[in-house]
């Protein structure tokens, strides 16, 4: 049985070889020697740079059941690539197959069963775009360009995860296609056992062709605060926004980011250059009654400036974070916070004044509402009662400085294990080794047995393995 530490078989392909297999696929089969390989193997993260030997440009379900088959034939490393990007660069691999999801990106709404199927490989701003035209929305990240795929099979926080939760929770199927080639659907009546384990799991039980998810009403009005103060001084303000937090409704979805603005025209005047403190929430429900409940938010200090009103469409909010195409090298770790008391937010708010680069972010989600009312073991993501998150971004533009930037991240962290009440991690902002069995240890807890059971049902040798990987019972 294949395991993490089996030795991988390195893949090549001859031009036989490669039309024979151009005969079998639909989507283009792209090698080191081809034009665009290098633009097709490029990750979101600069720091990771990987050379497959095969990028498969799946079209459909046949594409990528065929590409399975290679790949479980050959006994090559496969990395599946789904619509967006994973800081951990689980997306690509060495002298493996690639099947590249990004041309799956079809998003089928029905309005009259507040249903949405989409494809495998489409991104959140790609189904926002559909949803919203009917006023619908379905619980994604914070930025447009995360893949629907990746986000939703580990969990998927987002701008609407006190109303309705994680992105999983509004997964009502899954197409999958398994190592065995065989495509499955996973829902509460079918392969229920699969069903429960892709709902926080992540790609460890197979590929995900298509989601349908349950919709819900919402924009496009809405109510948002987006609010950015100057970081010096700003303590009082981050403390204030921890109390609206604590005892917001479940229509109120927040998050504090400790960051520096670019210097250039893609920031506001008032805030170009400058460290700041950014209050960001979103009212899930009528607009007019949001922008009453959010507007405490506003009224925090004496803010830079207030963007609040340019966000008043759904989609805008969406956009707003998306970063531009400057290659950044990424290191991100996370853990949960029971409470977010005075200590911790002086913490929090000390180590961002001490940042080595101005590209780190120091990010705190608020959590709970619905999301924290699932229980642990209701879905594979495990416990989710924690009701901050403490996410810490390692970024920077030059690529001699990434050790330092992934040393302090990893002290930051480390420091902040200490504080009362935190622990655990959250898979999808993680940049450690697919291999680091801690970090996945931490984070799936009491339900990792389960797991492990049921990927030996459907994934024995652990083909599926370039990811947050869960080692077969």
């Amino acid at each position: 049985m294949a395991t993490t530490s089996s030795t991988p078989t390195p893949f090549s392909v001859d031009a036989e070889r490669l039309g024979e297999l151009g005969a079998v696929f639909r989507g283009a089969l792209v090698t080191p020697t081809d034009p665009g390989y290098d633009d097709l193997r490029r990750l979101d993260n600069a720091a990771i740079d990987r050379r497959p030997a095969l990028i498969i440009r799946c079209t459909g379900p046949a594409d990528v059941v065929d590409g399975v088959n290679l790949a479980r034939t050959t006994g090559a490393p496969l990395a599946i690539r789904s619509g967006g990007h994973h800081v951990g660069g689980h997306g690509s691999v060495d002298d493996g197959i690639v099947l590249d999801l990004r041309d799956m990106k079809g998003v089928w709404v029905d309005p009259a069963n507040l249903t949405v199927r989409v494809q495998g490989g489409a991104t959140w701003g790609q189904v926002d775009r559909e949803t919203q035209a009917f006023g619908l929305a379905v619980p994604g990240g914070i930025v447009s360009t995360t893949g629907v795929g990746g986000l939703t099979l580990g969990g998927g926080v987002g701008w609407l995860v006190r109303k309705w939760g994680l992105s999983c929770d509004s997964l009502l199927s899954a197409r999958i296609v398994l190592a065995s080639g065989e495509v499955v659907t996973a829902s509460a009546t079918e392969h229920a056992d699969l069903f429960w384990a892709i709902r926080g799991g992540g790609g460890n039980f197979g590929v995900a062709v298509d989601l349908t998810f349950r919709a819900h009403p919402l924009g496009p009005e809405i109510a948002a605060a987006f609010v950015l103060h100057p970081l010096a001084g700003s303590e009082g303000v981050l403390r204030g926004w921890r109390d609206l937090a604590v005892d917001a409704p479940d229509e109120v979805t927040s998050r504090a980011m400790l960051w520096t603005m670019a210097d250039d025209d893609t920031a506001p005047p008032p805030a170009r250059g400058r460290d700041v403190l950014i209050i960001g929430a979103v009212y899930a429900g009528d607009a007019s009654r949001g922008r009453e409940a959010l507007a405490p938010y506003r009224a925090l200090g004496e803010p830079l400036v207030d963007m609040s009103d340019m966000l008043g469409d759904y989609r805008f909010l969406q956009y707003a974070l998306d970063g531009d195409d400057t290659p950044v090298h990424s290191y991100w770790k996370s853990l949960y916070l029971d409470r977010l008391d005075d200590e911790a937010l002086s913490f929090v708010y000390a180590r961002a004044l001490e940042r080595p680069d101005p590209r780190i972010l120091v990010h705190l989600p608020a959590m709970g509402g619905a999301c924290g009312r699932v229980g642990a073991a209701d879905t594979a993501f495990g416990d989710r009662s924690a009701p901050f998150m403490l996410s810490v971004d390692g970024m920077t533009e030059d690529a001699a400085r990434l050790p330092e930037v992934r040393a302090w991240v990893r002290a930051t962290v480390e420091a902040a294990r200490g504080l009362d009440g935190a622990g655990g991690t959250y898979l999808n902002f993680v940049g450690d080794d697919a291999s680091d069995r801690q970090v996945v240890d931490q984070q799936y807890g009491a339900n990792l047995g389960r797991l492990r059971e049921v990927k030996r049902t459907y994934d024995p040798d652990n083909l599926f393995r370039i990811n947050n990987n869960i080692l077969p019972a």
